[in-house]
């Protein structure tokens, strides 16, 4: 089954991909006053990564739920990953620094097969780059507690259900109000830059599902 999933990820991630028409579909809109993130700097470059692995004959990814803190992602759920550093030779690279660092998983370059569409996150001024790894058995998790609060996973089947797909209203930076498409995930809420990329890897996930 994984097999199947990676060989047709593997085609399907080379050629033209759904990019801002299936992120648009997860962006939470503001409610009220509408307000535009001004930066004096560019976008910083990091990376993220779906570590897709089987058990018990279904296909799972992990996503992270962050700790509470003043930052702008803090509480958030998210996919392993984060800045590049100087010492990463490509953006591929830091989506495999990051996934050991903060869940412990060691990837190989020989399982990455490919990544998405980048992201702008406006919200924190960086340019994200989501890379996709397969593994042949479900990996040991073992979370730095500095950065992560619990690892949970994410099934591929339940992901691209439509009745996991939701909306709500949430208030961030304790003053702004938004309406947030989010998907349910292990009872969390998922929404945001996770979202929004999970949004793209579920239009492609379709296209191998149905």
């Amino acid at each position: 089954m994984i097999l199947q999933l990676k060989d047709f990820l593997e085609a399907r991630l080379a050629q033209e991909l759904p990019g801002d028409n299936a992120h648009q579909q997860m962006m939470a809109q503001p409610i009220g006053q509408r307000f535009k993130m001004q930066y004096e700097k560019p976008p910083k470059k990091g990376a993220v990564m779906i570590v897709l692995y089987p058990d018990e004959g279904k296909i799972y990814f992990p996503l992270m739920q962050r700790p509470p803190y003043e930052g702008i992602h803090g509480g958030q759920v998210s996919l392993p990953g984060g800045k590049m550093e100087d010492s990463d030779g490509d953006l591929i690279e830091t989506a495999i620094r990051e996934t050991f660092e903060e869940i412990g998983v060691k990837i190989s370059d020989k399982e990455v097969i490919g990544s998405l569409s980048d992201l702008n996150v406006t919200a924190s001024n960086f340019i994200v780059k989501p890379v996709i790894s397969v593994l042949n058995k479900k990996p040991d998790f073992v979370k730095d507690p500095r950065e992560v609060e619990a690892i949970f996973k994410a099934e591929v089947q339940h992901l691209i259900n439509p009745q996991t797909l939701q909306e709500k209203e949430l208030t961030v930076a304790q003053t702004v109000r938004l309406k947030a498409p989010f998907f349910d995930i292990e009872e969390r809420v998922v929404w945001g830059a996770t979202a929004m990329i999970l949004s793209e890897f579920v239009e492609i996930l379709k296209e191998h599902y149905t």
